[in-house]
């Protein structure tokens, strides 16, 4: 079953900082199995008073890739610069099963 992260990030602080996290974060990303589902983009408010400025969707295959990756040495000062460069909020969900029709 998939899994996914939504970051919020509310607020940069460190623009050259966050460059340098988006050029060096995809590969790591990519490497345990993870695809970007949503990337910034206008979000378009149809319910509620919630304003997102850039939201950040990343699919990962399970539940246990999705930790993996962010408990990994790999990720681990990629994921302090972001926390430097950016006030954010983030959560880890996981999908639903896929059933046939």
């Amino acid at each position: 079953m998939s899994a996914f992260f939504l970051f919020h990030n509310k607020q940069v602080r460190n623009p050259a900082e966050l460059a340098q996290y988006k050029t060096a974060v995809a590969p790591v990303v990519a490497a345990y199995g993870g695809r970007y589902r949503v990337l910034g983009g206008e979000p378009t408010l149809v319910e509620g008073d919630w304003r997102p400025s850039f939201l950040v969707m990343i699919e990962f295959p399970s539940l246990e890739r999705a930790t993996a990756w962010y408990g990994s040495d790999d990720y681990k000062d990629l994921k302090a610069m972001r926390l430097s460069a950016v006030d954010s909020d983030g959560v880890l969900m996981t999908g639903i099963e896929e059933t046939s029709a």
